[in-house]
């Protein structure tokens, strides 16, 4: 029997119906909640706003991730979107009831609200929620000031709304004429893989700039978007009092300032940035190019014809994990299981791939599978985050599950990790697959070390120039891009006319501000975990599964801290270099050179 690539979304909502009449229950929900309002300063009162959270905090998840999927899969369908702007509305509405909750628990009293949660067991998942407020109190502003705010709260969303509105929802492909006169159509989820495939520098330039034209056609109003978002993490950092932009997004978690500028120090460092300007020198002579353009980086050194089904990436997956415990291959088999994985591309479905799951709900994965080597990988990627999820929701109460950013990527890229030196370390390698392989290692690093670094970079600089007051528009965004790619990469993307709007094609930067330096913390950590699990050091297997089951239990510089990564030291990051250096050595050895 064929199996059917798409989600299930009946397991949320059998029909419109249900899920209009849960959001009716939702919406009702809501003036019992402002009810509670002068209520929090006794422990009734507090038991009462809180089983009443828990309630509606439940109903919510499922309305969110429902209507937030649905409209993925077709972003050019009305009617989903809407109603995911419904749910988006609702919560607004919420927040502005809550508003006086947060001033009114901190009035309470940091040792009355211990006491409580030591009397009453059944909200003990509150109390690492409760111990981050305290520990940010003088960021939270009065009940009156907190309410005000929350009335200006959509707004902190409306640059990624505007952004997928004109990324997505507005997007028309365009076809690429060839120097031998062909015409394809080019797409966000398949302009990587055309230029892959031409032989002819004119023919990639040509692919490139069709899909980049249209950020060029629109760069005027994505800076102003770009802008938008700023303005409001700006107003944010003023009314609560943060000394940085930077210092807004990494407080709630308590990473410390240093853990970023330690990576962006290391990283755009001249001897950080040494292997990969080797690297790029190395694939330029091993092309033949006569310059090594921004978007020949998904050229392949090696000539590998292989592709994959996703069938046959899948049973890949669960090859490579075979020596694994049992309970970890059984969870990787749950998360890939029919129903929970939307497989191929289609018209209005979102870009790239992404695991969403956790408040007790089974994870469901993203992807836009093309058949391949990344793709597979892609699998990998997505599987680490859902198998992350099952720990957690197997290991935690309901309100603890949702792990940071931060630690997210870790198993994402173990998996990562593990399915490459399986992949190495198969007897059925030729010379040609070996060093596909190592580009493929090698990339890794480029990608998810030293590419998300740089745009983390470019968003603390660009979010410099709005606290100065200077003008933060296309032009000034595109000039921080030709300046970081000289400097990590030796490469002056200005000569290829409309690669400097680069901040304009990733989506984090508009959806998730300040997210993707994470990334590179990520890979750093799940490199080194990774290293102690392969060398099969005593514990490290297990301090591992720990770490995925400490869920959002803690600050994850502890987190990873405890599963013996240290990233307040620069150390970490400087092991990640060495080892881009190790691989560049090997890929050189090699090829020859």
């Amino acid at each position: 029997m064929k199996e059917n690539h798409v989600w299930d979304l009946s397991v949320f909502y059998k029909d419109e119906e249900s899920f209009l009449a849960d959001l009716a229950t939702f919406k009702s929900l809501i003036p019992e909640v402002k009810a509670f309002e002068g209520k929090i300063k006794t422990g009734e009162g507090l038991e009462g706003y809180l089983a009443l959270d828990k309630k509606i905090t439940k109903i919510y998840i499922k309305l969110a991730f429902f209507s937030g999927m649905r409209a993925d899969k077709n972003r050019k369908n009305a009617d989903a979107v809407a109603d995911e702007s419904k749910v988006e509305i609702a919560l607004q509405a919420l927040l502005a009831a809550s508003a006086y909750f947060e001033p009114e628990l901190l009035a309470y009293g940091k040792e009355n609200v211990e006491a409580f949660l030591a009397s009453h067991p059944e909200f003990g998942e509150y109390s690492f929620q409760f111990e981050k407020l305290f520990r940010g109190q003088e960021h939270v502003l009065s009940a009156d000031k907190e309410a005000l705010l929350s009335n200006f709260g959509s707004y902190g969303s409306e640059a990624g709304n505007l952004y997928s509105l004109l990324t997505v929802a507005d997007y028309r492909p365009k076809k690429a004429k060839l120097s031998d006169g062909r015409e394809i159509e080019v797409t966000q989820s398949n302009w990587t893989s055309l230029v892959a495939k031409e032989a002819k520098a004119e023919d990639r330039k040509a692919i490139f700039e069709s899909l980049y034209s249209y950020y060029d056609e629109h760069k005027n109003v994505y800076g102003e978007i770009y802008n938008t978002g700023l303005q409001a993490q700006l107003a944010t950092k003023k009314s609560r009092g943060y000394a940085s932009i930077l210092e807004e997004h990494l407080y709630g978690n308590a990473i410390p300032l240093d853990v970023f500028h330690n990576l962006v120090d290391v990283a755009s460092s001249e001897e950080g940035t040494a292997p990969l300007k080797r690297y790029y020198e190395l694939r330029r002579k091993a092309l033949g190019l006569e310059k090594h353009r921004s978007y020949d980086r998904f050229l392949q050194i090696a000539k590998s014809e292989k592709t994959y089904t996703y069938e046959e990436a899948r049973d890949l997956f669960f090859a490579s994990i075979a020596s694994f415990p049992a309970d970890f291959q059984a969870k990787a088999h749950e998360v890939l299981k029919e129903g929970y994985v939307d497989v191929y591309p289609g018209p209005g479905k979102r870009t790239g791939a992404y695991s969403n799951g956790g408040y007790d709900f089974h994870p469901f994965i993203l992807l836009n599978w093309n058949g391949e080597l990344d793709d597979a990988f892609t699998l990998a990627h997505e599987s680490g985050h859902s198998i992350h999820t099952l720990y957690s929701e197997e290991a935690q109460p309901t309100l603890k599950q949702n792990y940071t950013i931060f630690v997210a990527e870790i198993a994402s890229t173990f998996n990562e990790h593990n399915l490459l030196d399986y992949l190495l370390q198969g007897d059925s390698l030729s010379h040609q697959d070996r060093i596909a392989l190592l580009q493929k290692a090698i990339d890794e690093i480029c990608s998810t070390f030293y590419r998300q670094t740089l745009f983390g970079h470019y968003e603390l600089l660009a979010s410099e120039l709005a606290e100065k007051g200077e003008p933060v528009n296309a032009a000034a965004l595109s000039a921080i891009m030709v300046d970081l790619y000289k400097r990590y990469y030796g490469i002056d993307i200005a000569e290829e006319g409309l690669k400097p709007l680069v901040w304009c094609y990733i989506p984090h930067l508009f959806y998730t501000p300040f997210y993707v330096y994470q990334y590179a913390t990520s890979f750093t950590s799940s490199m080194l975990i990774y290293e102690r699990v392969k060398n099969k050091e005593a514990g490290a297997f297990e301090g591992y599964i720990d770490l995925l089951r400490s869920g959002g239990s803690d600050y994850p510089v502890e987190q990873v801290k405890k599963a013996g990564v240290d990233l307040t030291t620069k150390a970490p990051f400087e092991a990640v270099v060495r080892r881009m250096n190790e691989l560049v050595d090997l890929l050189e050895k090699e090829l020859g050179e």
